[in-house]
C-alpha cells in the first residue's frame, strides 16, 4: 500500500493550455518572451498610465455614430452601467458600445475561439482547438441561424454590432486594451476586425458546448469497460435516488404530447449497451484527451451546474415571491458575467425594454435577471443532447446497414501566426462531423481500413458527434423574448425558443406567481438508447428519429402546492416521464439541502435568501465521519490529532475551519487509495456528487473488492485499512502543506480561489501574470455544497468552478434586490473595477441592485451621455 499521498499540481484545462502546455522552447520562440517581457516590465513599473490608458471614459459626453437620440449611461461606484434611451435600437447600440469599453479584448478572444481562429493570435498552440471548432462548425451554424431569427432580434444584433464598431472606430488598437500592446511587443501585427452579429450568435455555441451534458461520461464508461464488468461500472454510476433527493417537478405526466402537472405518465425506454473492443476504446481515449485540451469558456466537469430557487409570497417575509440564482461555472479574470441594465425612459412600441441583470460580453440583452414584471433564473438541465457514434469508414464513404453512404466533405484553411496556413479536411456522416480526424494520432484511422462485417474494424474507428447545437436554432430570440416577457404565458413563449443549451428556468412575477419550465431541444432516439455510451453508427437503429421532445411535453409547473421550487441540477422528474432526458443527473445533494433550509426558515427575507446561498454544509461528511471516528489503529497522538478535530465538527466548511481541511484531505486520499489502482488516470475520481453516492454504498461493505489495493501482493485490504491509511496520509500532507499543529490548519489555505486571465495570465512571464491575475484567496465551500466552490480530487484542492455570480430578486421591491459578481464589470487591469467585487464575493457580501430610475440616479457616480454623431451640444 502506498504510504504517502500522491500529489498532483492544481490545474485545469483552459486557454492557459495555449501557453502552459506548449513546449517551453516553442513558447519562447513564439512570443519572444525574454526581451519583450523585460521591456514591458520597465514600462509597467515606470508608467502606470501605460496600463490605465485603455480604461474608458465613463463621465461626460461622447458622440456615438448611428444613435437616433441621446443615451445616458449611469454607473455606480462599482462601474455597473445602467443605460437609458428612447428606442430599443439605441439601447442595443449603447450596450454594444459599453461592452466594448469594458471588455472588448475578452469579446475578441471569444470570437476567435468560436470561429476556430485562435491560431491567428497565438500561433500553433491554438491550432488543435481551431481544428476541433472548425470541424464542428460553430461559426458556420451561427451564420445559418441569422435567417431563422425574428426581425426584432436581427435588428438588436445589428444595432449592438454598430455600437461595438463605433467604439473601435474611435481608438487605435493600443487604446482598446493593454493586451494588444503586449501582444504587439511580441511581434503581432494586428488590428481588430469590425464586430459582426454572427460573432454574438457564435458565443451561444460556446455556452452550449461547456453545458452539453454527458459526453465525457459516455467516454469514461467506455474507458472503464476495458477493465471492469457492467456490474462494476454500475457501481461507479449509481442510479438517481428520487426518494432521497426529490426531483424538481414532483407530479405530472404527458397527455397527448402535452405535459400536465396533475397527470401521471409512463415509461417507454429501452436502454442498450454496445460492446467495445480495444481499438474503439483507444480511439475514444485519444478523442477525450484532445477535447480536454480545448479551452474552457464557461467551464467544464464537476462543479459546472447551478442553484436556483423561488418561493411564493406565503414563504416570503415580503408577501411577494423571492427568486435566487447562482450559476456554477469556471473561474477566470475577468469573470464570465457583466452586470448591466437596459431601460426605456418610456415604454412605447419603439422602446420595449426595462430590464437588468447579468449578461455576457458580446451578447445583446440580459441573460439572467428581471424586468419590471417578472424575474427568471437558470440552472443547467443537462439532458443528453450529444451522442458519439463509432463509424466504419471506407475511402470517401461510411457504412450503415451494410451499405456505403457518401461522406460529406469540406475544406477550410486556418491561418497560423508565424507559421504556414493549415488546410483542414473535414468529413461528416449523417450523424455529424468526425471529431477523431482532428487527432494527430488518429487522423488517418478508418480512412482506408477494410470492413469485414458490421462491428468489426481492422485498425480502429472514426468517431462522429451528433449534437443539437450543430443545427441552427433560435436561442437568440429567446433571450430578448425573456427580456420583454410580462407574464407566465409570455415567459413560456420565450422559453420555447431556447433551444441550446437546455436549461431549468425558474420564474416569478409581480402578481405573486412562481413557476418552472424545462426548455431545449432534446432528441428522441429510435431504439430508446439512453446515450450512456457511444453507439454503433453502422446500425440505423441507433439513429435519432429527427424529432425532439415537444416543448409542450417538457416538464413545467405553475404555483405548486409546496409553495417553492428548487432546481440544482437534480433530476427534473421521475422515471415515469415517458420521454428520455438523461440518466446522468447531479445526485441531488445540493437541491436536498436547499429544500431542507427553505422548509426550516418558513418565511424568508432577502437577507436569509443570501445566507442560504452561502451555506457550506458538506452532505457527505455526516455519512463518512462516523466511520473515521471509529478507526482505532492510527497509532501515535500525532495521527490522532486530525481525528480529534472531527469529534465535534458541525460538518460545515468555512474557510477558517481546521476540521474541514483535515476532512477534505482524508477524502482526497481515500479516493486515491481506493480507486487510482483500479481506474485509468483519465477517469480518476474528481470527488463530486457521484463519488459521494459511490463511496456511501461502498462503506456498507467493509470487505468489498474496491477497497483492495490491486498493486499489493499477498495482501487484501479492507475498508478500515483504507480509511486508516487515508487519515495518516492526510495528517502527513497537512503537516507538509500547513503546520505541525493541527489547530493551525484552515480549509481556505488549501482551497484557494485563483482568478487567472485566460491568455496573458498564463504567459509564463511573472510580472505579466501579476498584472492580469488575482490569486491567493482562501474560500470555504466545496463540490456538491450549496456554496459550490468545487475542486477536483484528482488534481488538487484549488477551486476549479464556483458561483460565477449570486443574485436574489425581491418581487415586492426590485430596489431591495441584491447581487454580486465574482470579479468586476471591467476587463481592464488598470481599472478599479477589474476585480472590485471579488473581496466582497469571498466575504459573502452583496451589492444593492438599484433598478428604478430614482434608485439608479441616487447610486450613480459617473454619467456618460452618448449623443448622435454631429448633433449639436
Amino acid at each position: 500500500m502506498t504510504e504517502q499521498p500522491a500529489t498532483t499540481p492544481d490545474d485545469d484545462f483552459s486557454l492557459r493550455t495555449l501557453f502552459r502546455k506548449a513546449p517551453r522552447g516553442l513558447r519562447w520562440s513564439a512570443y519572444v518572451a525574454a526581451a519583450l517581457a523585460l521591456l514591458l516590465v520597465v514600462l509597467l513599473v515606470t508608467a502606470v498610465a501605460f496600463v490605465r490608458r485603455p480604461v474608458p471614459e465613463t463621465d461626460g459626453a461622447l458622440e456615438l455614430a448611428g444613435l437616433e437620440g441621446h443615451v445616458e449611461v449611469i454607473r455606480d461606484d462599482h462601474g455597473i452601467p445602467q443605460i437609458y434611451a428612447d428606442t430599443d435600437a439605441d439601447l442595443m447600440r449603447a450596450q454594444g458600445f459599453v461592452a466594448a469599453q469594458d471588455r472588448f479584448f475578452e469579446m475578441d478572444v471569444r470570437r476567435h475561439v468560436t470561429a476556430g481562429r485562435l491560431s491567428e493570435l497565438f500561433g500553433e498552440d491554438g491550432l488543435e482547438t481551431d481544428k476541433y471548432i472548425r470541424t464542428m462548425g460553430w461559426r458556420r451554424v451561427a451564420e445559418q441561424e441569422w435567417a431563422l431569427l425574428e426581425t426584432e432580434t436581427r435588428d438588436a444584433l445589428t444595432a449592438y454590432a454598430q455600437g461595438v464598431n463605433a467604439y473601435l472606430d474611435q481608438l487605435g488598437t493600443s487604446e482598446i486594451a493593454v493586451e494588444y500592446t503586449i501582444l504587439g511587443l511580441t511581434g503581432l501585427d494586428y488590428e481588430p476586425e469590425p464586430w459582426e452579429p454572427a460573432d454574438s450568435l457564435a458565443w451561444l455555441k460556446a455556452m452550449a458546448w461547456d453545458l452539453r451534458g454527458n459526453m465525457d461520461d459516455e467516454i469514461a464508461r467506455v474507458m472503464a469497460s476495458l477493465d471492469h464488468t457492467e456490474e462494476e461500472i454500475a457501481e461507479l454510476y449509481p442510479a438517481y435516488d428520487p426518494e432521497a433527493h426529490p426531483p424538481i417537478v414532483g407530479t405530472g405526466g404527458v397527455v397527448d404530447e402535452v405535459f400536465e402537472q396533475n397527470a401521471s405518465g409512463n415509461s417507454t425506454r429501452n436502454p442498450r449497451r454496445p460492446a467495445f473492443d480495444a481499438e474503439a476504446v483507444r480511439t475514444l481515449v485519444d478523442l477525450k484527451a484532445g477535447l480536454d485540451r480545448m479551452p474552457e469558456l464557461l467551464g467544464r466537469g464537476e462543479g459546472i451546474g447551478s442553484n436556483s430557487w423561488v418561493v411564493d409570497g406565503e414563504h416570503s417575509a415580503t408577501g411577494q415571491p423571492l427568486l435566487a440564482n447562482d450559476p456554477h461555472l469556471g473561474i477566470s479574470q475577468p469573470g464570465i458575467w457583466m452586470q448591466t441594465g437596459l431601460h426605456c425612459r418610456e415604454i412605447t412600441p419603439d422602446c420595449t425594454l426595462d430590464v437588468a441583470g447579468f449578461t455576457f460580453s458580446g451578447v445583446p440583452g440580459v441573460i439572467i435577471g428581471h424586468n419590471a414584471d417578472i424575474a427568471w433564473g437558470f440552472t443547467n438541465l443537462g439532458p443528453d443532447v450529444t451522442d458519439l457514434y463509432l463509424e466504419q469508414i471506407e475511402g470517401a464513404t461510411w457504412i450503415q446497414d451494410g451499405k456505403p453512404r457518401p461522406l460529406t466533405l469540406r475544406t477550410e484553411t486556418i491561418k497560423v501566426r508565424d507559421g504556414d496556413d493549415f488546410v483542414l479536411h473535414i468529413r461528416e456522416t449523417a450523424h455529424g462531423p468526425l471529431l477523431s480526424d482532428v487527432s494527430r494520432e488518429l487522423s488517418t484511422v478508418g480512412a482506408n481500413a477494410p470492413t469485414d462485417q458490421p462491428g468489426e474494424r481492422g485498425n480502429g474507428y472514426a468517431v462522429a458527434l451528433q449534437w443539437t447545437a450543430l443545427r441552427p436554432t433560435t436561442t437568440a430570440d429567446a433571450v430578448l423574448g425573456l427580456n420583454r416577457a410580462g407574464d407566465w404565458d409570455e415567459f413560456r413563449a420565450a422559453a420555447s425558443e431556447f433551444a441550446v443549451p437546455a436549461q431549468n428556468m425558474v420564474y416569478a412575477d409581480r402578481d405573486g406567481h412562481i413557476g418552472y419550465q424545462a426548455p431545449g431541444l432534446v432528441p428522441i432516439r429510435k431504439s430508446g438508447n439512453t446515450g450512456a455510451m457511444p453507439a454503433e453508427g453502422w446500425l440505423s437503429a441507433n439513429d435519432w428519429t429527427g424529432d425532439f421532445i415537444p416543448f409542450d411535453g417538457l416538464p413545467n409547473v405553475l404555483d405548486p402546492e409546496e409553495g417553492f421550487i428548487v432546481t440544482a441540477n437534480q433530476a427534473v422528474i421521475d422515471d415515469d416521464y415517458p420521454y428520455f432526458l438523461t440518466d446522468d443527473w447531479d445526485a441531488g445533494y445540493r437541491s436536498t439541502r436547499i429544500r431542507e433550509l427553505l422548509a426550516e426558515e418558513g418565511e424568508l427575507s432577502v437577507e436569509e435568501m443570501t445566507r442560504l446561498q452561502l451555506d457550506t454544509a458538506n452532505p457527505m461528511a455526516p455519512t463518512l465521519v462516523p466511520y473515521l471516528l471509529d478507526v482505532e489503529d492510527l497509532g501515535s497522538p500525532y495521527y490522532r490529532d486530525g481525528q480529534e478535530l472531527l469529534a465535534d465538527w458541525d460538518f460545515t466548511q468555512p474557510a477558517d475551519s481546521a476540521a474541514a481541511a483535515y476532512y477534505n484531505a482524508v477524502w482526497s486520499n481515500l479516493l486515491r487509495l481506493t480507486f487510482h489502482d483500479e481506474l485509468r488516470e483519465g477517469i480518476w475520481p474528481d470527488g463530486g456528487d457521484r463519488w459521494f453516492a459511490v463511496v456511501t454504498d461502498l462503506l456498507a461493505d467493509p470487505a468489498g473488492p474496491w477497497w483492495d489495493d490491486s498493486e499489493t501482493e499477498d495482501v487484501t485490504e479492507s475498508r478500515d485499512d483504507i480509511l486508516s491509511q487515508a487519515m495518516r496520509d492526510a495528517r502527513d500532507e497537512l503537516t507538509m502543506r500547513q503546520s505541525l499543529d493541527a489547530a493551525d490548519w484552515t480549509w481556505g489555505h488549501l482551497h484557494q480561489l485563483d482568478l487567472h486571465h485566460s491568455t496573458l495570465g498564463e504567459s509564463g512571464v511573472a510580472p505579466i501574470e501579476r498584472l492580469f491575475n488575482r490569486d491567493d484567496r482562501g474560500v470555504g465551500g466545496g463540490p456538491s455544497i450549496v456554496d459550490a466552490t468545487s475542486w477536483n480530487a484528482a488534481l488538487g484542492y484549488g477551486v476549479t468552478a464556483a458561483p460565477s455570480m449570486r443574485m436574489v430578486v425581491s418581487l415586492a421591491d426590485f430596489d431591495a434586490s441584491r447581487y454580486i459578481n465574482l470579479t468586476g464589470v471591467s476587463g481592464h487591469p488598470g481599472s478599479s473595477h477589474y476585480g472590485d467585487q471579488t473581496e466582497l464575493f469571498v466575504n459573502g457580501d452583496y451589492l444593492p441592485w438599484a433598478f428604478t430610475r430614482d434608485a439608479v440616479v441616487e447610486a450613480g457616480v459617473d454619467t456618460l451621455v452618448l449623443t448622435p454623431a454631429g448633433a449639436a451640444d
